[in-house]
């Protein structure tokens, strides 16, 4: 605030952008506002965000940075673009380009893109989130994180499973729970959702793992419902039979995010479908031992549901705000060792390096993301290679339209087969279609 302050004391010093946000000085400095600054209650990443503004600017004397706190928020978006208030770099979720995109919210970067190498090295179907189907690029991607299958390596153990081995398939699965929750003593040997959402999150997930889909687009560009069918009728029957039929998914049901990590830390669960950062909270958190944990990759292998975030450009930026973005991005977010990824420093501060994600680079910024890790890692990187290994090849598929809603929808589905032994699979994927459908008739 006071760097804006200082900047636009006098006219001839600060213009502006047709979007209302600082742009290039009569000296030559280009100023851009950003977002994506950590709130001011965690301490230890601003301190971090503001270094790195700092350490930027250093290097870059003729760009100005003013950082703004929070992300993208879709309920507000339109009206703050309409009143000149976004930012002229903006973060935004993977379920986020597609529709600015088309809405022409965001500017089009792609002429800029060949003086900046480093984008170059960003997984090219990271890039293709924030692409259109002609191939122009709006944006470019922060981080990732896709699911996979974190499991208790002690249990795995006690119940005669290789722990360096979990379960590739959804039958294997099965199997490995049944064998885990055979050790007694209140162990569940696999989890699941039901509540809260985040039912439907991992309905979603377990759909992906199979090929399968939620919701299709069609020619015409509307969006239906996909999951009442063979794929769907799976997801839930395999659900049903470990509850009902082989007891391996314990008597506690109706469980939303926290549950979970809970029981694991509690050493009380076998499996269940996350992201890697789950580990460390609970490690952290739930009092676990990060060394009993492991990450396996999505079962069944037929995709695995991914998000994560990027950047994307004011409409009305300048090229030499455009520059400046590209510039500071490269900097914060796209340098393995530096910046977002300063492995050092991360470590130092006891935060956790050495998980598998994010997986966003190729090549040698890849080669290098390696070195810096295996030299600084403070977790058991080895516990997470069959995740490694195994996802590298799943395709990634990013959450449906209206997604908060449909999961919303397949919470009922998810538990009703979890808590009613006598539930009827197929009426409950029919009367989510019909919800869900009527969801998706208002995505534009």
């Amino acid at each position: 605030m006071a760097l804006a302050a200082g900047c636009c004391l006098t006219a001839a010093a600060c213009g502006s952008s047709k979007s209302g946000t600082a742009s290039t000085s009569a000296d030559g400095i280009t100023t851009i506002t950003v977002n994506d600054e950590p709130a001011s209650t965690d301490a230890v990443n601003r301190k971090n965000f503001l270094a790195d503004i700092a350490a930027f600017e250093a290097k870059n004397p003729k760009i100005k940075v003013i950082p703004h706190e929070g992300q993208m928020d879709p309920k507000t978006f339109s009206a703050k673009i309409a009143g000149g208030q976004l930012e002229n770099v903006f973060y935004t979720y993977f379920t986020d380009p597609a529709g600015l995109i088309a809405k022409h919210q965001a500017l089009d970067i792609t002429s800029y893109l060949s003086a900046f190498p480093l984008v170059k090295t960003v997984k090219p179907q990271l890039m293709k989130v924030y692409s259109d189907s002609a191939g122009k690029v709006y944006g470019i991607p922060q981080g990732n994180y896709s699911m996979g299958l974190v499991y208790n390596r002690t249990l795995f153990t006690k119940a005669g499973l290789d722990p360096n081995s979990p379960p590739t398939t959804w039958a294997e699965v099965r199997a490995d729970a049944k064998k885990i929750a055979a050790l007694g003593n209140g162990i569940a040997g696999y989890g699941d959702y039901s509540k809260s959402n985040t039912g439907g999150w991992h309905f979603t997930a377990e759909m992906y793992s199979l090929g399968g889909d939620v919701a299709k687009q069609g020619s015409d560009g509307k969006w239906t419902a996909d999951f009442n069918n063979d794929k769907g009728r799976q997801v839930l029957q395999q659900l049903h039979d470990m509850r009902w039929v082989d007891d391996s998914m314990g008597q506690k049901q109706l469980l939303e995010w926290a549950d979970l990590l809970q029981m694991m830390g509690a050493g009380k669960l076998g499996m269940y479908v996350a992201t890697s950062d789950n580990i460390p909270t609970i490690s952290n958190q739930y009092k676990g031992n990060a060394a009993d944990y492991g990450l396996g990759p999505i079962p069944g292998g037929g995709g695995t549901l991914a998000g994560g975030g990027g950047f994307m450009f004011n409409p009305k930026d300048t090229p030499a705000q455009v520059k400046a973005g590209i510039a500071w991005l490269s900097y914060k977010y796209l340098t393995p060792g530096q910046g977002e990824y300063d492995y050092a420093r991360a470590s130092a501060a006891k935060q956790p390096v050495g998980l598998p994600e994010p997986d966003l680079w190729t090549g040698a910024a890849e080669a290098t993301r390696t070195s810096l890790v295996a030299a600084n890692a403070n977790v058991p990187v080895q516990n997470y290679q069959p995740f490694v290994t195994g996802n590298a090849n799943v395709p990634l598929d990013v959450e449906p339209p209206n997604a908060q809603q449909i999961y919303a929808v397949l919470d009922t589905a998810m538990a009703q087969v979890l808590t009613n032994k006598n539930a009827d699979v197929n009426k409950l994927l029919s009367d989510a279609e019909k919800q869900v459908n009527s969801i998706l008739s208002t995505v534009q």
